[in-house]
């Protein structure tokens, strides 16, 4: 029988992402945890996994993937039922780069080892950390909002669940997480509502995950 595990952590942006894409296409998965507060992603049994030594990985049948955003579109290949990515090849693009916006220009700019090296080089005070958050948040929301005036419909396109949801709904998490104000993107938080209102959203939550502290 194939087995497949998600190696994450709770409160893992990326990891959330995935498990929103394994949930939505109904595929069980054990989940092993890595504490980044730890340092645990660096622990050299899960660099043999994943060499970057970021989360998530996932292993399915002796194969071994890290990123994101190539985990969600092996997932759609392997599981194209129900789809996440639209028919249209130019849709699809649209939802790619949702995304992206997303995975690309904000997530990385206030992940934790950043969040870390502002503290540790620049010593970045909490009231600084949160500012750059917020800003580079708004930044990349104000984009959004525009890109979901113009595509979107009940979800962050159109009327089903996206890859473009699946990066949404744990961006707007974090950002309520830090507290910052998100009333100037009305349309992007209905999505976010719309989708995470959705089971297999709903129960990829952070708080949900076994290992939530």
């Amino acid at each position: 029988m194939s087995q497949t595990i998600l190696h994450g952590y709770w409160r893992s942006s990326a990891a959330y992402r995935v498990r929103i894409a394994l949930n939505v296409k109904g595929i069980a998965y054990e989940q092993v945890a890595h504490d980044l507060r730890a340092g645990e992603q660096r622990d050299p049994a899960y660099l043999a996994i994943a060499p970057h030594g970021l989360v998530p990985a996932l292993e399915h049948d002796g194969a071994v993937l890290i990123e994101s955003p190539a985990i969600l579109e092996w997932i759609e290949a392997k599981w194209p039922e129900p789809p996440l990515l639209p028919a249209s090849p130019a849709d699809a693009a649209t939802v790619r780069a949702i995304a992206a916006l997303v995975g690309c220009d904000i997530h990385p700019l206030n992940n934790l080892r950043v969040l870390t090296r502002l503290r540790s080089q620049f010593d970045a005070d909490n009231a600084q950390v949160k500012a750059w958050i917020a800003h580079w948040i708004g930044e990349g929301f104000g984009a959004l909002e525009q890109l979901i005036a113009r595509t979107g419909g009940r979800y962050a396109f159109g009327d089903t669940p996206t890859f473009a949801d699946c990066y949404l709904v744990p961006q707007v998490y974090n950002a309520e997480r830090y507290n910052v104000d998100l009333a100037a993107f009305p349309r992007t938080l209905a999505a976010a509502e719309a989708a995470r209102a959705l089971p297999a959203f709903a129960a990829a939550h952070p708080d949900l995950q076994p290992d939530f502290q």
